[in-house]
This record gives C-alpha cells, sequence and structure tokens, in this order.
C-alpha cells in the first residue's frame, strides 16, 4: 500500500501545482483552496507512504513524480515551451525514479 500512497501523494502535487498557477498568487479564491485541499492531500499520503518506506527513496519519487507531472502539465495546460532537450532531460527524471524503485529493496 505504502507505493500506492506514494503514487496518490505524487498525483496531488501536480493537482497542487496546477491549482497554485490558476490561483494567480492567491488572488483566486476557488484554485487558492483547491491548492491548500491539494498540497494537504499531498503530504497526507506522502507521510502515509513514510510509515514503511524509506525517506530518501519516497520523497525521491515523490518529487520525481511532481516534477514530471508539473512539467507535463505545462505544456499541456498552460501551452509553456517544450523542447527534444527538455523532453530527454524529463525522461532522465522518469528513469531515475523507477532505477531508486527497483534499488530499493521495497
Amino acid at each position: 500500500m505504502a507505493w500506492f500512497f506514494l503514487l496518490i501523494a505524487g498525483f496531488a502535487e501536480i493537482g497542487s501545482v496546477i491549482s497554485l498557477k490558476r490561483a494567480d498568487g492567491f488572488k483566486k479564491l476557488l484554485p487558492s483552496v483547491a491548492c491548500l485541499f491539494f498540497g494537504s492531500l499531498s503530504f497526507y499520503f506522502l507521510s502515509l507512504s513514510l510509515t514503511s518506506l524509506p525517506m530518501g527513496t519516497a520523497y525521491a519519487i515523490w518529487t520525481g513524480i511532481g516534477s514530471v507531472g508539473s512539467v507535463l502539465a505545462g505544456i499541456i495546460f498552460f501551452n509553456e515551451p517544450r523542447s527534444l532537450r527538455s523532453i530527454l532531460l524529463i525522461m532522465c527524471i522518469v528513469i531515475g525514479a523507477i532505477g531508486i524503485k527497483v534499488t530499493s529493496g521495497h
């Protein structure tokens, strides 16, 4: 279950960042509330995953999911720039996260 909780935490982190972008410096109420909700949800599920996963492993995977998801969300929803170089670097993060999972022993 810890890996499932970590996956939920990562996706909630992506929701938090998307909401933060839409909140316009916390000037817009609904995106601001959504940001706080998803951020809290992310930390809650991260804390659940930490009950049985090593801290370094869980944090690396959580930040990897959040980083990759945020970059992709920026490209898809906010028309942020994309390039072959940025896609290749995102793939490095994904490969690193998979490597940490495979070698963690959990």
